[in-house]
């Protein structure tokens, strides 16, 4: 069969990467990958250093990555700035267990950048952030229920996995859909302690995106009802902009999360917001009130000292336009590739650029799907890891075939010989009857 060619191909090409895998799934459980997004048949690489825009296996294949620490790589992998800061550091101590200047400057500079952060308190992850957003606003107006978005990814603990997940109990939690009606319908009640939005649509910025306005309505509804609005910018905070998405909404969140893009790519995260919902925090506040926050890696110099040098490296804005720039450039030359196969498929997105396959009748603006509906943007999961496994074969690292993350390292060579690849690609999946073309 055809589809038994391209992975027979894959693993002679990947032979190395097989070894590791067959170890792999002695110790690991999940098909011996660390997360789901590296679950891949057979198996995807194993890689053993990146630079820049690109990454190599230990067969000794080089990828154009547009995996880029799954959107953590803004400034691309290894930048000489961040390495040296990092290695300065390592050799001054990783773990002090005391207060130190690095975590005041780099707070300082994430004050100066972010105009809702009032305060800044930060955390070993992203969703650890996220789950004291939940329990901030539940001391400060003393309700309990959380509002979230279809779709939206907070993380895997229980308050912020979807509520019907294996072994998950979330009684408290409610999922709704992007309308402002429900929204007010469901704050009316008065019993949400807390609204939660992804930063610029679900998944990775939006490959459900959200509309500018709907968001700007958000934060005085939550208000008008008592409830604390936050915003999660895990993945889009410093990459839409110095300010994050909300500075390109031009709004100002009760509570905002940030994740490892402030930190260069290392693990760490932030939780920024008005002083008067994080001063639970603060040991003057009653006993009844206080928030206790301990964690052993929050603020580690080394995170520290790479935040710092990521930080200031992203203040100009010229990381954020030239990813743009790019993400543009490839959304431009990809589509033009679906147009000329007769392929029902488009990209669309910022700097994390989507992949959408599926029917559309209409031209789309490149920043938005052909569709509003979310079962048919989710869709086509099968088809697109084909297209991941396809692209792999040609040196193109992606997340699933899902999106692609530019970095602001990437140039327009990466960007050509990727739609060179992705043509291939669809040329491949057409004859082995894994796409269809338009009839």
């Amino acid at each position: 069969m055809a589809i038994d060619k391209l992975v027979e191909e894959y693993k002679r090409t990947h032979p190395k990467s097989g070894e590791l895998h067959e170890r792999a799934i002695q110790v690991f459980a999940a098909d011996g990958a660390t997360a789901p997004n590296r679950i891949l048949t057979p198996y995807r690489p194993y890689i053993t250093h990146a630079k820049g825009s690109k990454k190599w296996d230990v067969d000794g294949n080089e990828y154009i990555d547009y995996v880029m620490g799954h959107g953590a790589l803004l400034l691309g992998h290894s930048h000489p700035v961040i390495v040296k800061a990092v290695q300065e550091q390592v050799a001054k101590g990783v773990h002090y267990g005391d207060n130190h200047e690095l975590e005041v400057e780099w707070a300082e500079l994430i004050k100066s950048m972010v105009p809702s952060a009032e305060r800044v308190e930060f955390f070993a992850c992203g969703q650890e952030a996220n789950l004291m957003a939940i329990r901030l606003a539940r001391v400060f107006n003393g309700r309990r229920k959380i509002l979230r978005f279809v779709e939206n990814f907070h993380g895997w603990a229980d308050e912020v996995s979807p509520p019907d997940s294996p072994g998950v109990i979330a009684n408290e939690v409610k999922i709704i859909p992007y309308n402002l009606d429900i929204v007010e319908q469901e704050l009316r009640s008065r019993e949400y302690a807390i609204l939660m939005t992804e930063g610029g649509g679900a998944h990775n910025d939006g490959q459900v995106p959200v509309d500018f306005e709907f968001v700007r309505a958000l934060p005085h509804l939550a208000h008008k009802y008592g409830t604390v609005w936050h915003m999660d910018e895990v993945v889009s905070g410093f990459r839409d902009a110095p300010g994050g998405f909300q500075s390109l909404v031009g709004v100002k969140p009760d509570l905002t999360s940030f994740g490892k893009v402030v930190a260069g790519g290392l693990a760490a995260g932030a939780l920024v917001g008005r002083a008067d919902i994080m001063d639970a925090l603060s040991p003057k506040t009653p006993d009844n009130r206080r928030v206790r926050h301990s964690g052993t890696w929050n603020a580690n110099p080394l995170t520290c000292a790479a935040g710092v040098a990521a930080v200031k490296l992203c203040q100009d804005g010229k990381p954020q336009r030239k990813a743009n720039e790019l993400a543009a450039y490839l959304r431009e030359k990809g589509n033009q590739v679906f147009k000329e196969k007769g392929i029902d498929g488009w990209l669309y997105g910022r700097t994390i650029t989507h992949v959408y396959l599926g029917p559309f009748d209409f031209e789309p603006n490149n920043t938005m799907p052909p569709t509003k509906d979310v079962n048919t943007i989710m869709g086509m999961l099968k088809t697109k890891a084909r297209v991941c496994h396809h692209l792999l074969q040609r040196g193109i690292a992606t997340m699933g075939g899902r999106l692609f993350i530019l970095s602001c390292v990437h140039t327009k060579e990466d960007v050509e010989k990727t739609v060179t690849a992705l043509a291939d690609c669809l040329d491949a999946m057409i004859e082995e009857g894994s796409i269809k073309c338009r009839s």
